[in-house]
């Protein structure tokens, strides 16, 4: 039985999601209220920092994880669920930093996050209706040529493609929106929320100590750190922290920093009705997540019970659009005119990071602690291997994790106060590019 819907005010859109409606959590997990001593100390419960617990527990370190609030309440909990090879800026920065080895690495790499997921799950037991496929589209003979130029690159990277448009389309997708498309079968997508507690109890089978609703207030560094909360503390020989763009709203004195190089990017999504399951098959055969390849872009698939989970609608004022509702029922039915009718149960949205290139920034604030961000949209797969890389590095085996730490990111522009407005702009500059 789902639980009733939450929609309106930016408080109920972060707080309830079709993902939340269909899982039953188990209860909260206490907030910590002493003093601890671990290995290592984890700052966040999303996929990355469950990651970095479990792999770092799997190798014999004892591991604290402190949430601010719940599980996987984060981008971890509420994304489109789209897993996706590859980086949402492409090959372009690490090609350019890195020169053309390394940067076949983290492609390898990319890839690897994906069998990862699998392996996690098979191993784990997570049940996270997961499936294979991607759909990429086009709505211009533009961005199809565009479109072609991608799919080419990941031809000639290993992986297999099958490219439609004309009266082809129907094939991948039956919508009159798009003019071409592709299809590979290496991305796919799952119920992100699922997967995010079902990584939790893998962690705590392994031995980490898990504390909810436990902000880090302070983070005493050195060759010990120490993570303070309202009413703890842990003291561990490593650190990483793994808030994204929540960190700095929870704990903006823990890395100052770090901070200024991701930029937070309001994101809405809507669920359907359950729809008629023959009519989800004609509209997107083989049940595939579908991202199309505008700057400002949606993203949609359907769930395990066949709903419409729809995706876009960007916000980088940190404001959520007004009538959001009726702006994603429009979206929506511009890609599928048989669903511009259809009850839209859920409406919800969050923050997701981004990196001023959009390639992700990993590193290290000193020795001992690590960070973790900039995934900018492709971290469904991409946070699983950074927790991996992470576990690595603290057990002396850096080079992989040092390979993404030698790409350099810049701040965004405009300084604490004028940042976000300065996005806006370039932003809706992009945005009227895709029209054009």
């Amino acid at each position: 039985m789902l639980k009733p819907s939450l929609i309106g005010s930016d408080t109920q859109l972060n707080q309830q999601s079709y993902y939340e409606a269909s899982v039953q959590r188990p209860a909260a997990l206490p907030a910590l209220q002493e003093s601890l001593v671990a290995d290592a100390v984890v700052v966040g419960g999303g996929f990355s920092g469950l990651s970095a617990a479990l792999e770092m527990a799997q190798r014999g370190l004892s591991v604290v994880l402190l949430e601010a609030e719940r599980i996987g309440s984060g981008a971890s909990g509420r994304n489109g669920g789209q897993a996706i090879v590859g980086y949402a800026s492409g090959q372009g920065p690490f090609e350019q930093q890195l020169g053309s080895a390394d940067a076949q690495r983290v492609w390898d790499m990319s890839l690897e996050a994906i069998d990862l997921i699998d392996a996690r799950i098979a191993a784990h037991g997570i049940d996270c209706d997961r499936v294979d496929g991607y759909v990429y589209v086009a709505d211009s003979a533009r961005k199809a040529a565009q479109l072609r130029e991608e799919m080419d690159g990941l031809q000639r990277r290993g992986i297999e493609v099958d490219w439609a448009d004309g009266a082809d389309l129907p094939r991948l997708i039956n919508s009159p929106r798009y003019v071409a498309a592709a299809r590979e079968m290496r991305s796919g997508h799952l119920h992100p929320l699922k997967y995010a507690l079902g990584l939790a109890r893998a962690a705590q089978a392994a031995g980490v100590r898990i504390f909810e609703h436990s902000p880090v207030t302070a983070l005493q560094r050195g060759s010990t750190l120490v993570a303070s909360t309202a009413q703890g503390q842990v003291t561990a020989r490593f650190g990483v922290l793994a808030g994204n763009c929540m960190l700095a709203e929870h704990g903006p004195q823990v890395a100052p920093e770090i901070a200024p190089r991701i930029m937070p990017v309001g994101t809405y999504i809507v669920g359907t009705a359950p729809l008629d399951p023959e009519l989800c098959a004609r509209l997107i055969p083989r049940n595939a997540a579908v991202c199309d390849n505008n700057f400002v872009l949606d993203y949609f698939r359907f769930s395990a019970d066949h709903r419409m989970l729809f995706g876009g609608r960007v916000s980088y004022t940190t404001r959520t659009p007004g009538d959001l509702k009726a702006l994603m029922r429009q979206r929506m039915g511009e890609v599928f005119r048989a669903l511009r009718t259809v009850p839209i149960e859920f409406v919800w949205g969050g923050f997701v990071d981004i990196s001023m290139n959009r390639a992700p920034d990993f590193g290290r604030l000193g020795d001992n602690l690590y960070y973790l961000q900039g995934f900018s949209g492709h971290g469904v797969a991409l946070t699983g291997l950074a927790g991996q890389l992470v576990a690595e590095a603290v057990a002396g085996q850096a080079g992989r994790f040092d390979v993404y730490a030698r790409l350099k990111h810049r701040r965004f522009p405009g300084g604490p106060l004028l940042r976000t407005p300065s996005l806006a702009l370039g932003m809706l500059w992009h945005r009227l590019r895709d029209v054009l």
